[in-house]
């Protein structure tokens, strides 16, 4: 079939990969405009740019479409654009821009979204870490057809996955990646042979994924142990979990619910020793923290962290 594919990071690349891969011919590659990004916020092309780039697909860029928005001519120029395409569907997969009702209507077959999470649970736009950090055992990837609501559209092809004990919001996305490239497939294959249905939404258990914030990532300990150690999972590998230790704010890549607090005050260093790790008292339990990081440091383990910041004696706190 024709394409046109609409998506921004990563996870909208693996996609566009397995229908390239599939044979489908991608007409148009919409995605995000280029962004500042590392410590010379050079500007920086998507994931899916790259990859449109590197096997001579068109690429737009618009910072809107919607033609009632702050950029009507530049929401026209891309109607006009997706109008003049040919194609059977557009495909969307993280694409960070809303698509208003007078774009979904172009495609002869509409716009279907890969979304990792199963519907109508995390609709929006962090998915992944809002999974881990509530402590779900579950989650996985829905193929839907939009619509004007947000992530409301009915479902095609849903597929569940297990949220491991270690999970990473890092190592969840490569496995829900993997698979929505995969499902993807299927679904426009099922598309092209008319064998691809749609049932609506559950109206119980709808629950929505905010974008996340670097503010939120600040742990507290007054929190639960078992609540801080998901936060930092979520965290990982943005925006990374934070907390300050005498007055240096200290990335906290990895942790793990230790023994009770004895006592200790929230934030309060139980042991900082090579052999135990950093063991931190929470509101309830305390944390082991195995992975941490100084501004502008590598990210080390307790024992080579404690080598050169010793934390015997102190207490956390947060900014």
């Amino acid at each position: 079939m024709k394409i046109i594919f609409a998506g921004t990071p990563e996870f909208a690349a693996i996609a566009l990969q397995a229908l390239h891969d599939a044979g489908h011919e991608i007409t148009l590659v919409l995605t995000q405009p280029d962004r500042p990004a590392g410590r010379g916020m050079q500007l920086q092309a998507s994931a899916v740019k790259q990859f449109a780039l590197a096997h001579n697909i068109p690429v737009a860029q618009p910072v809107s479409l919607r033609l009632d928005g702050k950029y009507p001519e530049i929401a026209q120029d891309a109607h006009a654009l997706l109008q003049a395409t040919p194609h059977d569907v557009m495909v969307v997969a993280a694409y960070g821009l809303i698509l208003p009702l007078s774009v979904l209507t172009i495609p002869t077959h509409g716009c279907i979204n890969i979304h990792g999470s199963l519907l109508p649970r995390w609709r929006g736009a962090a998915p992944i870490h809002r999974a881990i950090e509530a402590g779900d055992h579950e989650t996985g990837v829905t193929i839907m057809q939009m619509e004007q609501g947000l992530d409301t559209g009915p479902m095609m092809l849903t597929a569940h996955v297990t949220i491991a004990d270690d999970d990473t919001t890092g190592s969840l996305h490569d496995k829900l990646a993997a698979l929505g490239g995969k499902m993807i497939v299927e679904a426009i294959q099922m598309l092209a042979n008319n064998t691809l249905t749609a049932i609506p939404q559950p109206d119980e258990g709808v629950t929505y994924a905010a974008k996340i914030t670097k503010e939120e990532a600040a742990l507290n300990f007054t929190l639960d142990a078992d609540v801080l150690a998901r936060k930092i999972r979520a965290f990982n590998p943005f925006p990374g979990a934070f907390a300050t230790f005498g007055g240096v704010t200290i990335k906290i890549w990895e942790a793990a619910v230790a023994a009770q607090n004895d006592g200790h005050a929230a934030g309060e260093i139980i042991s900082a020793d090579s052999h135990d790790g950093v063991v931190v008292a929470c509101g309830t339990g305390a944390l082991r923290l195995a992975v941490l990081q100084k501004p502008g440091g590598k990210r080390l383990t307790a024992a080579e962290f404690l080598r050169a910041f010793p934390m015997a004696n102190g207490r956390f706190g947060t900014i």
